[in-house]
C-alpha cells in the first residue's frame, strides 16, 4: 500500500523505493570497523526511452545490513533479475583526502525474480 505524502493538515516525508533490475555482480559480504557485517551489490536498472540524457541505464549501489536480507541475497549471481525495497541513504566516511560521502540504497527486503540465463 502506498503512503500518502501529503495529507490535508501536513506533509509527510517518505523515503521508500522499489527497484527491479539486473544484478551487476554477486553480493560481497564485508565486516566494517564497527563490527557490523554488510552485503554490498549493484542493481542495474534500464531507463525508459526518451528521458533526455542519452544514458540508458542507472547503476545503483545497494547495501543489506540485516542478517535476514544478507542471507536472501547471498546466492544471487550476476545477471539475476532482482527486486529490492529500501530507502536512499547518504553515508559519510573518512578518506586520505578528508571526509567524503556517497548515496546508496539501504535494502529492507529483497527477492530474486528470475535467475540469469546460463552462459
Amino acid at each position: 500500500m502506498a503512503a500518502r505524502a501529503v495529507t490535508r493538515d501536513r506533509v509527510v516525508n517518505v523515503n521508500r523505493l522499489q527497484l527491479v533490475g539486473r544484478l551487476g555482480d554477486p553480493p560481497v559480504e564485508s565486516e566494517l570497523p564497527s563490527g557490523d557485517v554488510i552485503a554490498s551489490f549493484r542493481v542495474i536498472v534500464d531507463r525508459p526511452a526518451g528521458h533526455g540524457s542519452g544514458q540508458r541505464v542507472d547503476t545503483l549501489d545497494c547495501t543489506a545490513w540485516t542478517s535476514r536480507v544478507r542471507k536472501t541475497v547471498r546466492g544471487w549471481q550476476r545477471g539475476d533479475l532482482v527486486e529490492i525495497e529500501g530507502a536512499v541513504r547518504r553515508r559519510f566516511f573518512a578518506t586520505p583526502a578528508g571526509r567524503a560521502s556517497r548515496f546508496d540504497i539501504e535494502v529492507s527486503s529483497a527477492r530474486r525474480v528470475r535467475r540469469a540465463a546460463s552462459a
